[in-house]
């Protein structure tokens, strides 16, 4: 959900709120529907404040995995890069083609997995070049110790890119519970009818419009930011974006070309098998 879109959500939900606010002022009694005004906005603190304290938490626990799939996501490529570097230390026969691998792993991050993620539709699958990886080390035979030494920093950095694509990934099919969805939703919709209790015939119209606008639009947007961080991948503003893998590929590319290396890739510009 874009900007535009959420301060449509926004005014939309506050203009019905406050329409229903208006409609129940007309027959409302001068005072509001409670005879005692004290007790009532107490029970509404309640109300209030269990809801924002539930609200706020589960925001924050969001907040934790958006940022933890950022990292993932710029951990992975960094190690990536390293990666490439390592590889130029391994047996002549494997170099080029982990290289090549590597190039197409974060292509298909970039152009495949990126868009799945924004439609929640990765699941449990896998980067493809993951597999040409491992089955392309396994064949290696390091002899000299710059390449034993090289193998063994290989796949340390394997482990850890594979950990990183884990915490990229965790939070594509949406973070937050549908039970929980419907608890803060009812819980909405009963600040809500709580506070039409409120409609005071004696009060002006600006007056009772804002008490009513006022809370919808505070609860809304924190419904809306919640929203977001649930599924932080994707092309808007503030989401989870292949900025740093893109960084990575424009540093291999510009690496290779400085050392004159010239490799024929097994896949194409969006990391597709040829």
């Amino acid at each position: 959900m874009n900007i535009v879109v959420g301060a449509l959500v926004t005014l939309g939900v506050t203009a019905v709120t406050i329409t229903a606010m208006l409609l129940v002022r007309r027959r409302a009694p001068a005072g509001s529907y409670f005879t005692d005004g004290d007790r009532a906005s107490g029970v509404f603190g309640v109300l209030a404040t269990g809801f924002s304290v539930l609200l706020g938490f589960i925001i924050f626990l969001a907040f934790q995995s958006y940022d933890q799939a950022r990292a993932g996501a710029e951990t992975e490529a960094v190690v990536l890069a390293q990666q490439v570097q390592t590889a130029q230390f391994l047996p002549a026969d494997s170099r080029d083609t982990l290289t090549g691998q590597l190039v197409c792993y974060a292509r298909a991050v970039v152009d495949v997995e990126w868009a799945q993620m924004q439609d929640g539709t990765l699941g449990d699958a896998f980067n493809p070049w993951g597999v040409e990886l491992f089955t392309t080390i396994h064949a290696v035979d390091p002899q000299t110790y710059p390449e034993q030494s090289a193998y063994d920093r290989w796949l340390d950095q394997t482990a850890d890119r594979e950990q990183a694509r884990i915490d990229r990934v965790h939070g594509a099919e949406g973070l937050i519970p549908l039970p929980l969805w419907l608890v803060l939703f009812v819980i909405s919709g009963v600040i809500f009818v709580y506070v039409l209790f409120f409609a005071d015939s004696a009060e002006g119209v600006v007056t009772q419009g804002l008490l009513m606008g006022s809370v919808t639009v505070v609860i809304t947007l924190l419904l809306l930011l919640l929203a977001f961080f649930d599924h932080p991948h994707g092309h808007q503003v503030g989401k989870l974006q292949p900025v740093a893998m893109e960084r990575t590929l424009r540093t291999i590319d510009a690496e290779l070309a400085e050392v004159g290396l010239t490799l024929d890739l097994p896949c194409d510009e969006s990391g597709r098998p040829r």
